[in-house]
Order: C-alpha cells, then sequence, then structure tokens
C-alpha cells in the first residue's frame, strides 16, 4: 500500500507531500533537480492563445475579489474556491500566476493585512496543484514572516515550484533560496557536494567544499556564483576566517564572476551582500600571493568598480573610489616573471589594463567612452563602454548583455555625429537581440551640441528608467570619440592584427565581393587569443574548372595564428594573399 504522502487523493496538500518525501529519507541529499510533483497536480491543458497580460489578468481577476471578502468567508473554504477558479482559467505556468498574484498590493489595515497573510498561508500549506500554492506564494512574497521559512524550503524540494519558492523565500532568507535554486540547478559533483554539506546542515564542512569547487572552465557562471555566495553566507564566512588565505582568493573568484557579463542580468547588482564582500576583500587583498593569477583577479574587480555594473551597488560617498585604488595597487604588485604562454598573456593584460585605468581622469567628464578587456584567463567578450557624468550607461540602463565591441562602435565611425541622425545599437544580450532584447540610441547634432535620444530596447527587460535625452557639448563630444577612435592601448598583437585587416577589406571590398563572398567577422578567437579568425560567407567552391557549385551559402573560416611579426606585417600578408586568388582554395580553411 501506498503511503500517504505518495497519493493525493488521501494526502492532497503538495506540502504534505514534499514533507512526506523529505521525511521517508532525512538524512538523505535532495534529488538533483527536486522531486516531481504528482499526478494532476499540474494541468495538462492551457487556454489556447492566451497572451502574458490576458494570463495574467485572469488570475487577478479571481483572487482580488476573495481577498476583498476573507472578512466575511471562511479561509479553507476560500482557498479551496480560489484553486478551482484558478484551475478553471486555462493559466499553467507557475511563474505566470505567481507574478500576477505577487502584484497584488496587500491591504493596508493590519486586520485585513492579517487576513490577507492567513488565506495566503492556506494556498500555500493546503493547496493541491502547482496553480494554488503558486499563487499563495506570490501573496505571500509581501507578506511572508520568518515562521513561513520551514514550510517554503519543504516545497522547494518539488520541481515545480522551484521558481516561486525562490522568489517567495528571497525576501526572509536569502541563503535558503539560494539552496532551493541550487538543488535543482547543480551540475558537477563538486558543486552537489556543496549543496548536500549545506543541506545536511554541515557548516563546518562548507569551507573545504567550496575550496573543492573547480575555477577552470568547469566552474559556475555569473548566477550559479551568486547563489553559491549567498547559500555559504560568503561575507560572513571570510570574516570568520582572517587568517585563511584560500578563503580569501575563493572569494575573490566568486565576486570577480558575479561580475561577468555572460549572463541574462548582471548578478553583482543582485548580490545582497556585494559592498560588505568588497570592503572584506579589498581589505586583506594584500594577504593574496602576488602570482599572475590573484593579481589578475582583483585587477577584474577594479576594472568592474570603475566601468562596470559594480559601480552601481549602494556606496558609500567615497568608498568606491577608494576601494578601486586599493585593488588597482595591489594588482599591479610586480611578481614573478610568467613562464607559461597563458600567463604571459594575462601579465600583459594587467599592464595595460592598469595602465589605462591610471590614465583615466579623475574627475569624470560629462561624456566618456572606454573599452574594457577581461582577464584572458576568465575569457569574456570585449566591449565598449559609456560612462555618463561618470555612471556606466548600459547596466544600468540596459542590463541583459554588455556593449558592443569596439569593432562595431569605434572603427566604423558610428558614434560620429553627421548631419543626419543616426541610430545606433549600443548593447546587444548576452543570448542575441531576438531573445532578450538589445539598446539603441539616435545620435545626432543640434548647432553646438550633440544629442543622444530616441532610446529603444526592443525585446528587452521590462522595469527600467525611461532614458531622457542626453545633451553633449558639440567640441567635446567629438574630441572624445576621436581619442577613442584613435586609442589603441587596450589592443595585443592579434586583436590589433584583425582590426587591419576589417580596416583593410573595408578600404578594398572587392577582395572578397568578385568570388561572390561577403565578409563576416573578423576578430581574434574567443579562448585562443592569439589567434585571428577572418570569416566570410559564400557559395561552396566548385569541381575543377566550375568557380561555384550549387548549394546554400556557407561560412568559412580562416585561422591565423600570431606568427610574431608586427600586425601591420601579419595584416598586410592577408591581404595580398587575399588579392591573389579565390580565399576558398585555402588548405587551411575550415567550414
Amino acid at each position: 500500500m501506498s503511503a500517504p504522502y505518495e497519493r493525493p487523493t488521501l494526502a492532497p496538500s503538495l506540502y504534505a507531500y514534499a514533507k512526506g518525501l523529505r521525511d521517508s529519507d532525512p538524512d538523505g541529499p535532495p534529488p538533483r533537480g527536486g522531486h516531481p510533483v504528482p499526478d494532476g497536480a499540474r494541468p495538462r491543458r492551457r487556454a489556447p492563445g492566451l497572451q502574458y497580460r490576458e494570463a495574467c489578468a485572469a488570475v487577478t481577476g479571481t483572487l482580488v475579489p476573495l481577498l476583498g471578502a476573507l472578512d466575511v468567508l471562511d479561509l479553507a473554504h476560500a482557498a479551496a474556491d480560489a484553486e478551482s477558479a484558478l484551475a478553471s482559467t486555462g493559466v499553467v505556468h507557475e511563474r505566470t500566476v505567481f507574478a500576477a498574484a505577487a502584484a497584488i498590493e496587500p491591504p493596508e489595515d493590519p486586520a485585513d493585512r492579517a487576513l490577507a497573510r492567513s488565506f495566503a498561508r492556506h494556498l500555500v500549506r493546503s493547496g493541491t496543484t502547482v496553480q494554488g500554492v503558486s499563487a499563495g506564494l506570490g501573496l505571500l512574497s509581501r507578506l511572508a514572516e520568518p515562521e513561513d521559512v520551514p514550510y517554503l524550503r519543504v516545497l522547494g524540494l518539488l520541481d515545480g515550484l522551484v521558481h516561486p519558492v525562490d522568489a517567495a523565500l528571497a525576501p526572509l532568507d536569502r541563503g535558503a533560496a539560494a539552496l532551493v535554486w541550487l538543488i535543482h540547478r547543480t551540475c558537477g559533483d563538486e558543486l552537489r557536494a556543496l549543496v548536500d554539506t549545506l543541506d545536511a546542515g554541515d557548516r563546518a564542512a562548507v569551507p573545504d567544499r567550496l575550496l573543492s569547487l573547480p575555477t577552470d572552465g568547469r566552474g559556475p557562471g555569473p548566477e550559479v556564483a551568486r547563489r553559491v555566495a549567498e547559500a555559504v553566507g560568503l561575507a560572513g564566512l571570510l570574516r570568520a576566517a582572517p587568517d585563511h588565505p584560500e578563503i580569501l582568493a575563493r572569494a575573490v573568484w566568486l565576486l570577480g564572476r558575479m561580475t561577468s557579463s555572460r549572463d541574462y542580468q548582471a548578478e553583482i547588482l543582485r548580490y545582497g551582500e556585494a559592498v560588505d564582500l568588497y570592503e572584506t576583500v579589498t581589505a586583506r587583498a594584500h594577504l593574496l600571493p602576488r602570482d599572475v593569477d590573484h593579481r589578475a583577479r582583483l585587477l577584474t574587480l577594479a576594472l568592474d568598480l570603475h566601468s562596470g555594473a559594480s559601480h552601481l551597488l549602494p556606496w558609500p560617498p567615497g568608498r568606491r573610489e577608494a576601494l578601486h585604488r586599493t585593488l588597482l595597487d595591489t594588482a599591479a604588485w610586480p611578481g614573478q616573471a610568467p613562464a607559461r604562454r597563458d600567463e604571459q598573456q594575462r601579465a600583459d593584460w594587467i599592464r595595460r589594463t592598469a595602465r589605462g585605468l591610471r590614465a583615466a581622469p579623475q574627475d569624470p567628464p560629462r561624456f566618456r567612452i572606454e573599452v574594457a578587456v577581461a582577464d584572458p584567463g576568465d575569457p569574456d567578450v570585449v566591449e565598449t563602454r559609456f560612462l555618463i557624468d561618470g555612471r556606466p550607461l548600459v547596466p544600468e540602463a540596459f542590463g541583459p548583455g554588455p556593449g558592443e565591441s569596439p569593432e562595431r562602435l569605434l572603427d566604423s565611425g558610428v558614434l560620429r555625429a553627421g548631419p543626419e541622425p543616426r541610430e545606433v545599437r549600443l548593447a546587444e544580450a548576452y543570448c542575441t537581440e531576438g531573445c532578450c532584447g538589445a539598446l539603441y540610441v539616435t545620435v545626432r547634432r543640434e548647432g553646438g551640441h550633440v544629442v543622444w535620444s530616441d532610446w529603444r530596447r526592443p525585446g528587452g527587460p521590462d522595469g527600467r528608467p525611461d532614458l531622457p535625452a542626453y545633451r553633449f557639448d558639440a567640441a567635446a563630444y567629438d574630441a572624445e570619440v576621436a581619442r577613442a577612435e584613435q586609442d589603441h592601448g587596450w589592443t595585443w598583437p592579434a586583436r590589433r592584427t584583425s582590426r587591419l585587416i576589417t580596416a583593410g577589406l573595408r578600404d578594398r571590398p572587392d577582395l572578397l565581393t568578385r568570388w561572390g563572398l561577403r565578409q563576416g567577422w573578423i576578430s581574434t578567437d574567443f579562448r585562443e587569443r592569439d589567434t585571428t579568425v577572418v570569416t566570410f560567407t559564400g557559395p561552396p567552391l566548385g569541381a575543377p574548372g566550375l568557380e561555384t557549385a550549387r548549394g546554400e551559402p556557407r561560412q568559412f573560416l580562416w585561422r591565423l595564428p600570431d606568427d610574431g611579426r608586427p600586425p601591420e606585417e601579419q595584416a598586410a600578408a592577408v591581404l595580398r594573399r587575399l588579392a591573389k586568388g579565390d580565399p576558398r582554395t585555402y588548405p587551411e580553411l575550415a567550414e
């Protein structure tokens, strides 16, 4: 005979079901991805053609009348009625139900507020469907108290409720919310061991599990890094281990991962203890070994404090600038000469980046353009950053991705203000514009001013503030754009080679077009930064005697490892070779 928690007809609440599963193996680790919800808890059909706004309206239209009559209703019956009505709406996605319920303003009257809280708790603790429990979690997200935490943690074991539980739990206990999320999203044995240790409450073993996490390409991305920091209580853990340089180094690494642009939002801005952790890390940075690895990671933090999302954290007056100077000075300490090629690349990056940060004006001008290159040990995009009145524009105005590359914005001249208005894409989402949006501005000249206005964020995130029209002194604007276009101090040889090849093809497009080929992106390899990659598209090469073959156009990749000659010579050699014949005949070409 099955246990009661396995039979929804006998123990219908999802909370009782999840609690029964946990109690059946109290000392065992939670399953990867959580437990599936029982059969029948999630409706199998949704209303056809129901748009998001319509779905939210259907949910609020169900809940609001009940909330307004709770003083004359039996709460248990009202919760059951709400579940039944929600099932009839055809809204099946738990995130939609949660968001709609969370958007309902709680009552101001204390007695009515208490009734609404009790109603939400009935849905959360007695609900039998994902919709009903998600609605209760949405209402409770603005009404919850510490006594709700154990119930939410238990419900967080169910796969179908991870998002609403995470969102409702975070305001009460960020560490518990992060652990719920990690239970469902964890990959890799080392991270799984940390999650199991946290779930078991074995705090003494947490430092060793934290130190076992890989810091190479298998390491966590930005959101996982934030969740790990929250789950382990990283700032407090670091304060409790003042003589533990390994924990300090791991904190620096996790903080740096949260600043990465390789995610859909700036995770450092979502980390509630970011300022505290920055303060603690910076105060102890001098305790780290002076090798290239640690210096590069400290400089990553300094760079983000200067012009990245970390600049936007709620800093007390003067603290960001003070921490930036300390991290920059510490990262620039001379160390042993690196022997390996990858260490030499990082040492070169440290010198270039530190030089650029020191050359930046102390008093922020009205308009500033900078190019940010990530640590070669943790590859990321090369982006163009804009500071307006000293504040970074893209992370504040957009968020889901970095600024466009300098090749797109500076080498092309699109930022120059001409007689006709020009729309310019300043940033694109980490995935693509078609998925999560982009940031556009129209640049125009008005007498003695250059104006940035008519902002567009197609497909971008909701909730961002409207952007004003920015007016810049035309002479100062023109001078800044010219300075940025002529500043090559951020480049390295292979990147310089790629830019020179692009410039050469801009002057002589016929080198490709005469073969029916179209130039693609030309840059450096994402992970092999000493290799220039030239791409172009066109028809495949035909059989001997035929110029082309029939078929869909293909993309061709021509990889050019840096051979040590000056970039000018390497680029000239590439252009000369293109002038001699069809590049599709090159034996080293890849498709």
